[in-house]
């Protein structure tokens, strides 16, 4: 199977570098005009069906890139980042750079915040419960970029510290094999029509 995963275009609160986790932030402008340009690769691909977190920024995404009929669920929501929520990137570096990195790295949580491995475990059984019950070809994941990273971890066994940020309204594919576990391989990351970006925002 074949596993498209796209992250959501720009949010207002990615455009100010805030983190937002399960925040529930509509897109910018410029994530706007991210997603429309994403559309014809998607449409071109033809994905045979399209899941998706239930959170606005990625529903207007997933309206915009032509999955308008994707299935969406809790279970696809970016991890929390309890009292970081909204908290400028900037600060939080200030007061803590070493947390901030670990976080990064998946091996701190912020007070309050999801556990790493626990996130892996929700978004990863939520591919998992989709392969499994409803195979397919070609599967369309509209999310987050940290939920794209954990699920590099859980199907390519890749961590996240060694993994740069998923750009707004990027294409990253992943081919899996029948048989599951980490016997994947990563076909395309971070792809956007036109344009490369390698500092995208958490």
């Amino acid at each position: 199977m074949r596993l498209l995963l796209v992250r959501h275009g720009q949010s207002e609160w990615n455009a100010s570098r805030r983190l937002q986790g399960q925040a529930d932030i509509a897109l910018s402008e410029e994530g706007r005009r991210q997603a429309d340009a994403l559309r014809s690769t998607i449409e071109a691909i033809a994905p045979d069906r399209a899941i998706s977190s239930d959170l606005a920024r990625v529903r207007e995404t997933a309206e915009r890139i032509g999955a308008e009929q994707a299935t969406f669920t809790s279970d696809l929501r970016e991890i929390d980042v309890g009292d970081w929520t909204g908290k400028p990137i900037q600060a939080i570096v200030a007061a803590d750079a070493e947390a901030y990195a670990g976080w990064r790295a998946g091996t701190h949580a912020p007070p309050g915040g999801e556990i790493w491995s626990d996130f892996v475990a929700r978004v990863g059984g939520a591919i998992e419960r989709e392969r499994s019950s409803r195979p397919c070809d070609t599967l369309l994941a509209v999310c987050h970029g940290g939920v794209i990273r954990a699920l590099i971890q859980h199907l390519l066994g890749l961590p996240p510290a060694r993994i740069i940020p998923v750009a707004p309204a990027s294409l990253t594919v992943l081919q899996l094999d029948t048989a599951g576990g980490q016997s994947g391989r990563l076909e395309l990351f971070n792809y956007r029509p036109g344009n490369v970006e390698f500092d995208a925002p958490d």
